[in-house]
């Protein structure tokens, strides 16, 4: 009995070096310092500085695959998706495919907070988002404009299409089915789009307080002329975010296409439930993808219940993410990448 209460509280000891935390995809350094501080405000909760770090990404249009006026889809439209799950009860609060709105994390928010329901798409989301006292407004720049405007004038390259005519590799649509591609042609050709990190990235973050009170969350404006409708993995729980006080919580980045056929997120998650580390349990969600995609492209940042964290990555030669712990500010790191 003795023993099990000393371990207890050496347990309580070490994790209250390592929390608070806030950890984030990319070098969004300045959406990590927001998290930051207002985890350390009185009064402010978690889900609070959740929240206000991934706004700020939103605001700033951080490298242009968050928030508005980036990623136009084949249109010249932009749209949003966005997620925050609740460690403590599992709930869910996410959008996809939100229009007219820029508040795409405060939408979600509202879901979670405000509805018995995990996703709400579209138009209807963003009728709700107005119910909520938010207000519709063009999501479309100068930039953005200027960006699709260019990739019409190129036919269109590169695309999200395959086994269509006429051949989406050298024109514009509108595309039908081509015959018989079963037969023809193969489902390689849906690997042969190259990513990157400005063309189709998310920011993910997870916050833990003092308490050990988890949130995780995304926000995106998805990927780069995607068709009209595509979502990708940041609005999927699983995917995009997973989080359980029990354990820990994961966010991952990368081809959304790809990722939630795995729910990567999840899967690191659950890596941790079975005992393994977070960075093994990181590259245990990576590698389950890449033995299936190895031309992907993302990572996984995963931190477990006492705040221990790291990273891993694959498609690229260091990723960068974002952490403040204990009581160090904000840093960028840099994981290595697993080469295959």
């Amino acid at each position: 009995m003795f023993i099990s209460i000393v371990c207890c509280l050496l347990s309580s000891a070490y994790a209250e070096q390592k929390l608070p935390v806030a950890l984030n995809t990319w070098a969004f350094l300045e959406a990590n310092q927001v998290a930051w501080a207002v985890l350390h405000e009185p009064g402010k909760s978690s889900l609070d500085a959740l929240v206000d770090g991934v706004t700020t990404c939103e605001d700033r249009q951080c490298d242009g695959s968050v928030g508005y006026g980036g990623s136009p889809d084949e249109s010249g439209e932009t749209t949003l998706d966005s997620m925050i799950i609740d460690g403590s009860n599992m709930n869910v609060g996410a959008v996809a495919g939100l229009r007219h709105i820029k508040q795409a994390i405060r939408t979600a928010r509202f879901v979670l907070e405000h509805t018995e329901h995990s996703l709400l798409v579209g138009d209807a989301a963003s009728n709700f988002a107005e119910m909520m006292g938010l207000h519709r407004e063009s999501l479309t720049t100068p930039a953005s404009k200027a960006m699709w405007l260019e990739w019409k004038h190129y036919n269109c390259q590169p695309n999200f299409w395959v086994n269509v005519i006429p051949d989406p590799k050298k024109r514009c649509g509108p595309y039908k089915p081509q015959s018989k591609w079963l037969t023809t042609n193969s489902n390689t050709k849906r690997l042969e789009c190259k990513m990157n990190q400005r063309n189709h990235d998310t920011i993910g973050m997870i916050v833990i307080n003092q308490r050990g009170q988890i949130y995780a969350g995304t926000s995106t404006n998805g990927a780069t002329h995607k068709i009209p409708g595509r979502v990708g993995d940041s609005p999927i729980p699983g995917a995009g975010a997973y989080a359980d006080n029990e354990v820990g919580a994961a966010v991952a980045t990368g081809d959304g296409d790809i990722m939630m056929r795995f729910l990567p997120s999840l899967l690191a998650v659950e890596a941790l439930r079975s005992g393994k580390t977070p960075e093994d349990a990181a590259t245990y969600s990576i590698e389950r993808i890449a033995h299936y995609y190895s031309n992907f492209s993302g990572a996984v940042v995963v931190v477990d219940r006492w705040g221990n964290y790291s990273a891993a990555c694959i498609g690229m030669k260091k990723f960068p993410y974002s952490v403040a712990q204990g009581k160090h500010k904000s840093i960028i790191k840099f994981r290595d990448c697993i080469v295959t």
